[in-house]
């Protein structure tokens, strides 16, 4: 069983741990959380058939990564994982959705999708996120997986300005080698927007980034989360050995 365990200063002293969950009562308090962070603090349209739960036609053939309160018992940040095998079940990845991905065909047999990431309001002093990453890590070593893509988002509230600005920011230096590309079915129309001057990588971002991650190419756009998409890539030979050994203890 993945379990690790991390102390995190927060209004006191607070235990976190990370864990799959095993049970679908543990799924439906990952999915009351997306539908907390998703819908109600950020406004998304979510086509799920249970009021106040974030579900959709992947979830039943994903793996539900948990951050959890020890002491109040609260789920405060969730990832889920979308396997090779089960990509093949359900016949795509859920990022086919926003991007072609063609030229990682080659790939997907050791590629594993992950998305949905947030943290409870509460909780978003860094120590969630670093869990969770704890717990991807691990599950990919366990595995022997090689490579891990996934959706990372940035709001489009500001018109697209600051989506911009960061894809403007990070594609010099972070894009992923051309046969690695993938290109969105609905692109953000980069030439008539202004990025912005002043930008902040969001967390999930930087935190892609600061372990190896590429960009594959420009962002795409969710009108139903109102966010622009920038496709992030892992090759796990690429992540940065001192976040490795600290992730997985070796």
């Amino acid at each position: 069983m993945l379990q690790a365990r991390a102390n995190e200063h927060l209004q006191g002293a607070c235990r976190l741990s990370v864990a799959l969950a095993t049970t679908s009562e543990e799924v439906l308090e990952a999915q009351r959380l997306r539908y907390q962070v998703f819908a109600e603090e950020m406004g998304a349209r979510l086509d799920g058939q249970e009021p106040g739960i974030d579900q959709d036609m992947f979830d039943p053939f994903c793996e539900h990564l948990l951050v959890r309160n020890e002491i109040s018992g609260e789920v405060v940040g969730t990832y889920r994982i979308l396997a090779p095998s089960q990509a093949r079940k359900i016949g795509n990845y859920y990022s086919e959705s926003e991007f072609d991905l063609v030229r990682l065909a080659n790939l997907r047999n050791r590629m594993v999708e992950v998305g949905r990431s947030c943290v409870h309001p509460d909780y978003r002093s860094g120590g969630v996120i670093t869990l969770l990453w704890s717990g991807l890590a691990n599950y990919m070593v366990r595995n022997s997986y090689e490579y891990l893509i996934g959706c990372a988002s940035i709001s489009m509230a500001d018109g697209g300005h600051n989506a911009v600005g960061i894809y403007n920011q990070i594609k010099d230096k972070y894009s992923s080698p051309i046969e690695w590309r993938a290109f969105p079915r609905c692109p953000l129309p980069m030439s008539a927007i202004e990025g912005s001057r002043d930008v902040s990588l969001p967390p999930l971002i930087k935190g892609y980034l600061r372990v190896g991650a590429m960009v594959c190419g420009e962002p795409a756009w969710d009108p139903d989360f109102n966010t622009a998409d920038l496709l992030m890539l892992l090759p796990m030979s690429h992540m940065d050995k001192r976040y490795l050994r600290h992730f997985v203890g070796r």
